[in-house]
């Protein structure tokens, strides 16, 4: 059988919540750069076939990779331990605590962190020739994206406000399916098939994503972007 019962799988999560929460720091810092840094390269990925193509629906389709590849190679993303550490603590697993799970959320935020704006930095970079020039088309519509994301709200006020939690609660619910049907699966094929149709919903619907965000914004921001 190519797929977990329920209470095979429940079991699964509970054990690697724990895992990463006895993690070093220092691993849990590497793990957690390397998925922020390849998921920035993801969304450079979406939007250069985008702008390529003409059809933003490509970039979507195409945009799991990233969250497959960090995913199979043990990188964590803030969104992901989000779901898997609580787990932990309900089960009541020794040494598992509201603090050290806060700590854990702390770093991996970092490492996500650094991981996208390292990218972004580099990108930067490519799409301005070293910053001797105006950005690329590339360059431009990723700076009007998380232009987008921020002062795109605010003319909204409060709804504005509403909107973009809302969005950022549906993102992570569709990347908890994902995180949910890899660990289901026992096969490679399967975890990736399971792990790309949640992820590619969400990207195509625009909704929130804090560790694409982290890469967005400061990218825009280098690129002479100016959120007003």
């Amino acid at each position: 059988m190519s797929y977990l019962l329920p209470a095979e799988f429940a079991t699964k999560m509970v054990d690697a919540g724990e895992a990463k929460l006895h993690m070093s720091t220092r691993d849990a810092l590497i793990r957690a750069f390397m998925a922020g840094a390849i998921l920035a390269i993801a969304a450079v990925f979406a939007v250069t076939v985008a702008v390529q193509t003409g059809y933003p629906i490509i970039g979507a389709i195409l945009f799991p990779v990233g969250f497959s590849i960090l995913y199979l190679m043990g990188f964590d993303l803030l969104t992901g331990v989000f779901v898997l550490t609580p787990l932990a603590w309900l089960d009541k697993r020794p040494g598992v605590t509201i603090n050290r799970i806060l700590k854990h959320w702390g770093i991996v935020f970092t490492g996500n962190f650094a991981g996208a704006l390292t990218v972004a930095f580099l990108m930067a970079i490519v799409f301005t020739y070293g910053f001797s020039t105006e950005p690329s088309e590339v360059g431009r519509v990723i700076g009007e994206v998380g232009e987008g994301r921020t002062v795109g709200y605010k003319e909204y006020g409060a709804g504005g406000m509403a909107t973009i939690f809302i969005r950022g609660i549906l993102c992570n619910w569709m990347v908890s399916l994902g995180v949910v049907g890899a660990m289901i699966s026992t096969t490679v094929s399967g975890k990736v098939i399971a792990m790309w149709m949640p992820i590619m919903l969400f990207f195509g619907m625009g909704f929130e994503h804090s560790v694409v965000n982290m890469f967005l914004f400061p990218s825009g921001l280098m690129m002479g972007v100016i959120f007003r």
